[in-house]
């Protein structure tokens, strides 16, 4: 919550590192992307002479190297598309540039906190300012004075100025389940468990219609109010989408603690590239969050203790939960299941859920690792 003038002097430093960090961007392009210290001794120098401070110097080289290994881990993954395929071709073809507002990092050295007084003291190209107010919910703030830990990121988004705080939080020790808790994603129901918990997507879906409707009508239009509303609406619906997925991830994990059972989730990452739909489908899917409401469970969850795996969902919707007949015929409709065997009616989705607890039950009796990706 900077004053006026602090404000600017914030956005004036942050663009004068990200101008300085395309420079950086450019020259190790030209190089071949070398190592951090030979990029370095190329840079530093320059860095210093435009009017940036040492400790800052070094974040910006650092946060170049940093990105060029993110994009090299990015094409190798395959995320920007198949060997020789045009999207790949363009992103390692020129330089990786930093939009002028975009994050940068800072040490203790840079920037200090005073908790009680909610105030911060930053590294600027203006000097060092002081009393420069934060604000943060009563959680947050005691989040931040038990666990804060590292660097912190200074970004500046619509007009206003966030800090970003790395804070190492341990984890719960982790029990021994009494059983799990089957989670099975989908659209038209965002998750069901096989406890009986039914998070609807109608609300979700109808509110990404409404955002697309809008987004179409204003960009047809294009006069000078319709894109000041399209920039004051925008990540609208993205931030309405992550605190869904909040919720969501909250409830079960809540339930699953109180009933001190696992959470058993399928493995659906890759899911865009081996599902093949119809054009009218692919928004759907491609605005479908899944990833994630995963990644949001995995986290609470860890915070909790509960334990988490990650089984293959395959067949899971054609499978009995009952009799373990698999059979393509069970899934009489969308959201009905009819077992050909044993003649069970269950709602389709309840179904899944229950498949994917018992072969969560299954990993875990065995030992078998589980697929629980990093928490970033």
């Amino acid at each position: 919550m900077p004053e006026a003038g602090q404000a600017a002097a914030l956005l004036a430093t942050l663009r004068t590192v990200n101008e300085a960090a395309n420079w950086v961007s450019s020259v190790a392009f030209e190089r071949g992307v070398p190592r951090e210290y030979e990029l370095r001794k190329h840079t530093y120098a320059e860095l210093r002479a435009r009017g940036l401070g040492s400790q800052a110097a070094q974040h910006v080289i650092k946060k170049t190297r940093d990105a060029y290994t993110t994009l090299k881990a990015n094409i190798k993954a395959g995320n920007l598309g198949r060997p020789g395929s045009k999207r790949r071709r363009k992103a390692g073809a020129k330089p990786v540039t930093f939009r002028p507002e975009a994050a940068q990092p800072y040490d203790d050295r840079c920037l200090s906190w005073q908790y009680d007084a909610r105030t911060v003291s930053i590294w600027t190209t203006a000097g060092r300012i002081k009393n420069v107010r934060f604000a943060c919910s009563a959680d947050a703030l005691k989040t931040l004075q038990a666990y804060r830990k590292g660097e912190s990121d200074l970004i500046a988004r619509d007009g206003a100025f966030y800090l970003i705080a790395t804070c190492d939080v341990p984890e719960a020790e982790q029990y021994e389940p009494d059983g799990f808790i089957g989670v099975d994603l989908g659209i038209v129901n965002i998750a069901t468990t096989s406890t009986g918990y039914l998070a609807a997507g109608r609300g979700l879906t109808r509110h990404r219609k409404r955002q697309l409707d809008l987004r179409r009508k204003l960009q047809g239009k294009g006069t000078k109010s319709a894109k000041r509303l399209l920039k004051k609406r925008s990540r609208r619906e993205q931030r309405h989408a992550a605190n869904t997925n909040h919720i969501i991830a909250k409830t079960i994990v809540t339930e699953a603690e109180r009933t001190s059972c696992g959470i058993s989730l399928e493995e659906l990452r890759g899911i865009r590239q081996r599902v093949r739909l119809r054009k009218p489908q692919r928004v759907a899917l491609h605005s479908w969050a899944f990833a994630q409401l995963g990644d949001f469970i995995v986290y609470k969850a860890r915070r909790a203790g509960v334990p988490v795996v990650f089984v293959n969902p395959a067949y899971t919707s054609q499978q009995c939960s009952e009799c373990g007949r698999i059979d393509k015929k069970n899934r009489a409709g969308q959201a009905l299941f009819i077992c050909r065997n044993c003649g069970v009616v269950a709602h389709a989705d309840r179904n899944a859920s229950r498949n994917l607890a018992r072969k969560g039950e299954a990993v875990w009796r065995t030992g078998r690792e589980s697929r629980v990706p990093a928490t970033p």
